[in-house]
């Protein structure tokens, strides 16, 4: 059994497949197994909660794991030993999350692309076609993340608390969360996951996005992400596509499309959920 593995901050999607591809199990989804958050404890007790990894944990033979978090040497390197752990006969690959990205919006596998990730976090990067370059490190959602899902999510409850935002969306923003003080600090300074919670709040701009207010928050966030990641490779983009990977980027595909041509790249493919892309990938590999 081959387990493939997509994991962001807040959920992690899990397939278990045959080395032809075939898929053994229905696919399975844990909370986000994000390292830069988790403790290695609560990585392996997510884990451990899904029943059918338990059940069969002892005949997988290959773990391929695409992380948030995982851009650093000790991210992966945790994750790694977490997995090694769980699943004691398999051979264990870790990456960072924009690998899955690239393997999963790329049209061939030598294209060269600039391939961005929008879902609870956000990050690009460009692929050569054969090696992952990256500009910027992350620093995290406090300090990055432009045009996340945590972002967004923190936009939005500043707007609400600076009187920013038209009476309507007001309204109907208070109508559908818990917006008391007390509240919101409690999940944000003493929960885990604050990224994955402020994340929470951005579904509020796709069911409201027929408002002016909301369409400019978008491109607001969009412009910003942009500027401080895509234009990072504005040779670059001037002569290969710009992919996008993620929840928040497949919903905000007009609101792209207009801002890169505004910006001046050209966007090329958006997937909602990386997963299914990497599973042709690794099987052809294997075999």
């Amino acid at each position: 059994m081959i387990l493939i593995v997509d994991s962001g901050s807040t959920k992690c999607d899990w397939i278990a497949v045959d080395k032809n591809g075939d898929q053994l199990l229905e696919k399975m989804r844990t909370k986000g197994l994000n390292p830069e958050i988790l403790t290695e404890k609560k990585l392996k007790k997510t884990i451990k909660k899904n029943p059918d990894l338990k059940a069969n944990k002892d005949i997988v033979t290959h773990v391929f794991f695409y992380g948030a978090g995982c851009g650093t040497d000790r991210g992966k390197e945790l994750v790694a030993n977490v997995l090694r752990e769980v699943f004691v006969n398999a051979e264990v690959k870790v990456e960072e999350d924009t690998m899955a990205a690239v393997y999963a919006t790329i049209n061939n596998d030598n294209e060269a692309a600039v391939v961005c990730i929008m879902g609870t976090g956000s990050n690009c990067s460009y692929y050569d076609g054969k090696k992952l370059h990256q500009k910027v490190q992350s620093l995290g959602y406090i300090l990055m993340d432009d045009a996340s899902g945590n972002f967004y999510g923190k936009q939005l409850i500043r707007d609400y608390y600076f009187n920013h935002m038209p009476d309507d969306i007001r309204v109907a923003f208070s109508t559908k969360y818990n917006l008391e003080a007390d509240y919101i600090k409690y999940n944000i300074y003493k929960q885990p996951n604050p990224n994955a919670y402020l994340a929470n709040f951005a579904e509020f701009m796709f069911l409201n996005r027929d408002s002016e207010y909301i369409r400019e928050v978008i491109k607001d966030g969009i412009r910003l992400f942009v500027k401080n990641f895509i234009m990072q490779y504005k040779e670059e983009v001037k002569t290969v596509p710009v992919h996008f990977a993620g929840s928040i980027a497949y919903f905000s595909q007009q609101e792209i499309k207009e801002i890169a041509e505004e910006m001046g790249f050209k966007t090329g493919n958006f997937e909602r959920r990386p997963i299914e892309g990497l599973v042709s990938f690794h099987t052809k590999s294997l075999k």
